[in-house]
C-alpha cells in the first residue's frame, strides 16, 4: 500500500513504524531510515518507511486523516484559544483526536495516557520513534500519577462516559491541570455498551465544582458537548 500524504498522517505513521523496530526489532528498516530525525527524511523516505510497516503487517489505518469530527474542530478551537504550554490527554485510544492534534499543534508538548496495556503500547511506539515531544504511558484514569499542578491544560474527550467512577476521575484530572480541563462527552443516549452512563450538562457542572473547579462553559455540537472548565482561582 502506498499512502498519500494527503489522506494520510504520513511522519506520525512513520514514526509508528520506527518505534516498532525499537520495541520489538520485528522490522528490518535500513539503518539511514532508522536513525536519521524524522524531520530530515524526505516524503520519500517516510512513504518507504511506512511500506516496511504495512509489508510487516502493522496497522497503520489508525493514522489516516478523515473529514474531521465536529467535536474535534471545536476543540481545536478551543486550544487556539487557550495556548497551552503542555497538555494531558486522557484516554488516547487509537488516537482520533491525538493524531490530528500533533499535526495541528506541532510545538505543543503532549503526554498521552490510556489503560489499555495495547493502545498504551502504540502511543509508545510513535514517542520512541522520533516524535519527541510526545510522551505516553499506560495509567487509570481515577489514579494519575502525576503531580498537582502538572499540565497547563487536560483534556478528557469520550472518555468521562465509560469510566464508572467519573467522580474520580474528574477529581484526578482538576488536581493535575494548572489552567483548564476541556471535556467532551455525548449528549445523547447511544448504544455502545462500553458507555457507563449519559451525563448531561448539569451533571458535568456538578462533578467538576465539586472537584474544586471555579467556573465551566459549554457549547454543543451534533451529538456532543464540549465543556471548558477553567481550574484556576
Amino acid at each position: 500500500m502506498t499512502p498519500d500524504p494527503d489522506n494520510y498522517f504520513l511522519t506520525l505513521a512513520a514514526a509508528f513504524v520506527r518505534g516498532r523496530c525499537v520495541q520489538a526489532n520485528a522490522i528490518a528498516l535500513p539503518e539511514n531510515l532508522l536513525s536519521q530525525r524524522l524531520d530530515e527524511l524526505s516524503e520519500e523516505e517516510l512513504t518507504a518507511i511506512f511500506q516496511y510497516g504495512s509489508d510487516a503487517g502493522l496497522k497503520l489505518h489508525k493514522f489516516k486523516k478523515t473529514m474531521g469530527l465536529d467535536r474535534v474542530r471545536r476543540v481545536f478551537g478551543v486550544l487556539r484559544s487557550l495556548a497551552p504550554e503542555s497538555m494531558l490527554d486522557i484516554g488516547s485510544g487509537r488516537g482520533a483526536f491525538l493524531w490530528p492534534l500533533l499535526d495541528e499543534f506541532p510545538g505543543l508538548p503532549v503526554t498521552a495516557i490510556d489503560d489499555d496495556a495495547r493502545r498504551a503500547d502504540d502511543l509508545q511506539a510513535v514517542g520512541l520513534g522520533g516524535i519527541d515531544r510526545l510522551s505516553a504511558r499506560r495509567m487509570d484514569a481515577t489514579a494519575l500519577d502525576f503531580d498537582d499542578d502538572s499540565f497547563d491544560v487536560v483534556t478528557l474527550l469520550e472518555v468521562l462516559e465509560h469510566i464508572p467512577e467519573v467522580g474520580k476521575a474528574v477529581a484526578d484530572a482538576v488536581r493535575v491541570a494548572r489552567r483548564f480541563v476541556v471535556v467532551s462527552v455525548p449528549s445523547k443516549a447511544d448504544d455502545n455498551p462500553e458507555h457507563a452512563h449519559l451525563l448531561d450538562e448539569a451533571r458535568l457542572r456538578e462533578l467538576f465544582m465539586a472537584a474544586g473547579a471555579s467556573r465551566m462553559t459549554c457549547d454543543y455540537v451534533p451529538g456532543h458537548i464540549v465543556a471548558v472548565v477553567n481550574v484556576a482561582d
